[in-house]
């Protein structure tokens, strides 16, 4: 009986020391990361098909939330080329410094919560949108020239 008794509380307490191991199961894979300059064009393709930046005076600020996060996040990439050659491209430096300072001016205005067109919000999304082109150019440019 005392056996029994032993091998039970063994049992147990291997299925408890299990529930406590080290690892929590699978790891999540770090993310893609920064595609690179390469993917650039691509990006701002997509970004500029966008109706926060087609028609910004029209959108709700509210809804381009994303867009303009992705905006930001491309900024880094933008300046990142501009700063790859032997001498700055100080005219793209200059463009994603721009988007850099909309998007800071649309994050400070609080636009992710205001539900109508117009005012600060809608002229930081103008500006995303005039800065963006200015790149966009710039970029298709360089990819045609090398």
């Amino acid at each position: 009986m005392r056996t029994r008794s032993s091998l039970v509380a063994l049992g147990v307490l291997a299925l408890v020391l299990t529930g406590c191991s080290n690892e929590a199961g699978p790891k999540a894979r770090p993310g893609a990361g920064d595609p690179g300059p390469d993917a650039l064009p691509t990006k701002l393709d997509a970004l500029s098909a966008d109706a926060c930046f087609t028609a910004p005076q029209t959108q709700l600020p509210k809804g381009c939330e994303k867009y303009v996060t992705e905006v930001g996040n491309t900024a880094g990439s933008v300046h990142r080329l501009a700063k790859a050659g032997k001498t700055v491209n100080q005219p793209l430096d200059a463009d994603a410094t721009a988007i850099d300072q909309a998007v800071g001016a649309f994050r400070q205005a609080g636009c992710t919560t205001v539900p109508a067109p117009g005012g600060a919000c809608t002229q930081a999304l103008v500006s995303i949108s005039g800065a963006l082109t200015e790149v966009k150019q710039k970029v298709d440019q360089l990819a045609t020239t090398g």
